[in-house]
């Protein structure tokens, strides 16, 4: 299923908030509550989001939206982060990029660059990336899971431990307002907090979608992150936990040009 604008919003808003009802999403877009359950019920069937009597809901807590689902979801935004992030890995640089959308449009946005030698458990990534002019892919080895095709388990993190690198490229499923970073599954974890661990520079990359999202896992701390690339400013109370952290902050519509230059 290929989203409109509306049900892209729609879909966004309810996966922050965890759940909206239909009466206060026809009146944010100006639509009938009609359109709105039509637009509910699609999603529903795609199992994007649960209906419930009045609106619909977030999946849980303890497990992410179908990654069909997040290959559409905020897609421009990450591509606007993935430039942003490209613009600041130099050629030649070693790189960790772990599972997540937002590290596979990375990986895009580094098609023209060189020299890159690029370790991942995402097969994703590992995919596109071998084809690139001189660049290096090595993949991890461990337990590959059905849903998306990451790589996981002791054997992964073993693996990564055996490296250090210039930079890792890091998704997230949840920033809190205290900057804890969160996903959904333990093996994923550790295996994101075991990258951190081995790379000089750490990019979290996260679209606005990530701020205050709820997930289970606790990943570790703001603190821990060079620099944070989103799509739009976090507000000020974030800026001050970022600003706290030390951890420098990118936002990719900024970056846009100036219709009027």
């Amino acid at each position: 299923m290929i989203l409109n604008p509306r049900q892209q919003e729609l879909l966004e808003w309810v996966q922050r908030a965890g759940h909206a009802t239909v009466d206060e999403l026809a009146q944010h877009f100006g639509v009938t509550p009609q359109t709105i359950r039509r637009d509910i019920n699609q999603l529903a069937d795609e199992r994007k989001l649960q209906r419930v009597h009045g609106g619909a809901s977030a999946h849980s807590s303890v497990e992410n939206v179908a990654y069909s689902t997040r290959q559409v979801l905020c897609s421009n935004e990450k591509e606007g982060i993935a430039r942003l992030v490209a613009e600041h890995i130099p050629n030649h640089a070693s790189v960790f990029m772990n599972l997540g959308t937002t590290s596979e449009a990375v990986a895009r946005a580094l098609a023209h660059h060189t020299g890159l030698r690029i370790i991942t458990n995402n097969t994703h990534i590992a995919m596109t990336m071998c084809h690139y002019r001189d660049c290096e892919v090595i993949l991890a080895g461990g337990v590959m899971r059905p849903k998306d095709h990451g790589i996981v388990g002791e054997a992964t993190i073993e693996f990564i431990r055996q490296f250090k690198v210039d930079y890792a490229v890091l998704g997230v499923a949840c920033i809190e307002a205290d900057g804890t970073l969160r996903d959904f599954e333990m093996r994923e974890v550790k295996t994101s907090t075991a990258i951190m661990a081995q790379a000089r520079h750490v990019f979290l990359v996260a679209d606005h979608s990530k701020f205050g999202r709820p997930s289970l896992v606790e990943m570790g701390h703001l603190r821990q992150i060079t620099a944070l690339f989103t799509d739009r400013h976090p507000g000020e109370a974030m800026a001050t936990v970022l600003n706290d952290c030390n951890t420098e902050l990118y936002v990719a519509s900024d970056a846009l040009p100036n219709d009027g230059d």
